[in-house]
């Protein structure tokens, strides 16, 4: 379900005039209410079994990551659109009680937010990518799936929970969510006859291919093929769909993707195909075993399975039960059709609410070219994080790229951005400041932080920032949001460089902008949590305080009188580029032999 699955489905002429409507169905137990006639914002109700004090539990706050098709190891996409979740996640909400003994999350607000990532594993071009790799597709999937697991872990990504479509109590939730769809008389059994490809999985209409019938995405020749499937009534929920977002223009975020999804739908709704007859490696169709769900119907229900817990009954009422629907769904924009069109119908017609959100982020690239295999310039986040650090590649990416453009990679921009950020603006602030609180105080504050800022314009502006990235995290404008907290590392600095002619040791003066250093990491910690970490352990506190921090600890006056801080030392390694003579060096080193030509490195600022 990753960025990189191409559009679905095919055109009601192509079906056969004479379509079937089907009713196998065995009858559905009447446990899920609809929570909306017609798709608009809403939350399910609990059922009974529900906990008694669920009502005086905070409102879950569900985010989800897109579902990656495993057919090969993450990238730098997938890992952007993860990073992206986490920073959201460990602002937006507390610690998920169910979780707790499990992982130590650093949430911001007081919200039961419950993270989703995975892995979409069914499909005709997983099963051939495993049998080109020599494994059958468990073992494939389990492989790759493992990879994302890794790099989220390299990447300091901590998600509440990871959903593999292959998981049982996935299959169950699939089966039940199909079988509500038929008995709403929105599944029927038709032939079609069409071009399909391969690596799209998907019947294409000959106006939009190229030359020689061939891929506008993949480059290679579509297939003639036959199929005797069933197909989702998509067009029925023309209406519903436009009712939607007329009532609810957050829908679909930003407000250029809704213009997108508006002329989509008001183009015309096609009903399209949610089985394939030729795929063996998917979920069966339910009294049909000839037949396998369709990767996207069945994928895209991964966001409700999630929220099961490890060991409970598997079902679609259990799933609803524990959050949906989900507050956020973050997405690649070339995936935005499947879930802003799709999704939500398909949700209607089995009685449950809508997404609250779904925000469809642009693409990267690298020094201005579209990365790819082919051309050499593929960009391997793995790489990245062994080479620069995960803080350095997460606050690059989330700085440098507005959130919902396109954005661009290149390695100088990389290593200028990272070293006057992090290592300079901010790490050198907090070493001078405490080699200075060492030298004339040994380490040890004279004053308490309100009472050094007493009379002090200085602490107004520095809240008046707090207060503004605040509001952009909430509003998922990332880039700004580290703008303004690196705006409150320059305020610092400039104060310092304004005491350079005065009394530039003063204990109050110090107070403050350690002060501002305490808030500087909280501010930051949904971008670089471990240089957040390193910042807040140096002030005197312990990880465990850290761990429970939120976003009202931005508030003025954490710091008191008495307070020991740690010996000085570089929080963020600076990146330290080869001199022409270094890499001359290396390169005749490596050419005799003798070592290989070293990468660029990492040393302490």
């Amino acid at each position: 379900m990753a960025a990189g699955r191409a559009f679905l489905g095919a055109p009601c002429s192509s079906l056969a005039a004479g379509a079937r409507r089907l009713a196998f169905a065995s009858p559905l137990p009447r446990t899920l209410t609809p929570a909306l006639s017609c798709g608009v914002r809403g939350r399910c109700i609990a059922s009974a079994s529900s906990s008694p004090d669920a009502a005086s539990s905070p409102e879950p706050y569900v985010l989800t990551t897109p579902l990656y098709y495993v057919n090969a190891p993450p990238h730098m996409g997938s890992a952007y659109t993860t990073i992206a979740a986490d920073a959201i996640a460990r602002f937006q909400a507390s610690l998920h009680p169910r979780l707790q003994r499990l992982q130590f999350l650093t949430r911001l607000q007081e919200k039961n937010v419950i993270f989703i990532t995975g892995t979409d594993e069914h499909g005709e071009k997983i099963a051939a990518s495993a049998e080109a790799s020599g494994r059958n597709p468990k073992e494939h999937c389990d492989t790759i799936s493992s990879s994302y697991k890794m790099l989220w872990a390299d990447l300091d990504i901590e998600y509440d929970k990871f959903i593999r479509t292959t998981d049982r109590k996935h299959e169950a939730v699939v089966n039940e969510f199909y079988s509500r769809v038929l008995d709403s008389g929105d599944i029927y059994r038709a032939d079609y006859e069409g071009l399909y490809c391969v690596s799209c999985e998907e019947y294409k209409d000959e106006k939009e291919l190229l030359e020689n019938n061939c891929c506008p995405v993949h480059l290679k020749p579509c297939v003639e093929r036959k199929e005797d499937n069933y197909f989702f009534a998509l067009s029925k929920y023309q209406h519903k769909l436009e009712e939607l977002l007329t009532r609810n223009p957050d829908f679909v975020r930003p407000s250029y993707r809704l213009n997108e999804v508006q002329g989509w739908i008001k183009s015309g709704l096609r009903d399209f195909s949610i089985s394939r007859a030729s795929v063996e490696w998917g979920i069966p169709v339910p009294n049909d075993t000839k037949q396998t769900i369709y990767v996207w119907f069945d994928a895209l229900l991964g966001y409700i399975s999630a929220l099961l817990d490890d060991g409970e009954q598997a079902s679609l009422q259990q799933a609803v039960d524990h959050g949906w629907p989900a507050s956020l769904h973050l997405i690649g924009k070339d995936i935005l059709r499947f879930h802003a069109v799709y999704w939500p119908a398909m949700l209607m017609s089995a009685g449950l609410s809508v997404p609250d959100t779904v925000f469809g982020h642009g693409f990267l690239t690298k020094d201005g070219m579209k990365m790819g295999k082919s051309l050499g310039n593929t960009l391997e986040p793995k790489d990245l994080v062994e080479r620069f650090g995960a803080d350095a590649v997460r606050y690059f990416f989330l700085r440098e790229v507005e959130f919902g453009n396109d954005g661009d990679y290149s390695e100088e921009r990389f290593i200028n951005i990272v070293n006057a950020h992090l290592a300079n603006t901010i790490g050198n602030l907090l070493n001078r400041t405490l080699g200075l609180l060492k030298k004339n105080c040994k380490s040890k504050l004279a004053f308490d932080s309100i009472a050094a800022a007493d009379g002090s314009l200085f602490r107004d502006n520095i809240e008046n920032l707090v207060d503004n990235a605040k509001h952009q995290y909430e509003n998922l404008l990332l880039s700004s949001a580290c703008e303004t907290v690196l705006e409150i590392g320059n305020l610092g600095n400039l104060y310092v460089d304004e005491q350079a002619h005065g009394p530039v040791s003063s204990k109050g003066d110090l107070v403050l902008i350690l002060e501002t250093m305490r808030i500087i990491a909280i501010a930051l910690s949904p971008i670089t949590p471990s240089l957040s970490l390193r910042i807040y352990t140096q002030l005197g506190f312990t990880e465990d305080q850290f761990r429970v921090l939120r976003w009202e600890d931005t508030k003025w006056g954490g710091l008191k009188a008495g307070q020991v801080m740690s010996e000085p030392k570089p929080v963020f390694a600076r990146i330290e580029t080869e001199t022409e003579e270094d890499a001359q060096a290396s390169s005749k080193a490596a050419k005799g032999g003798k070592k290989k030509a070293r990468s660029k490195g990492l040393v302490e600022a």
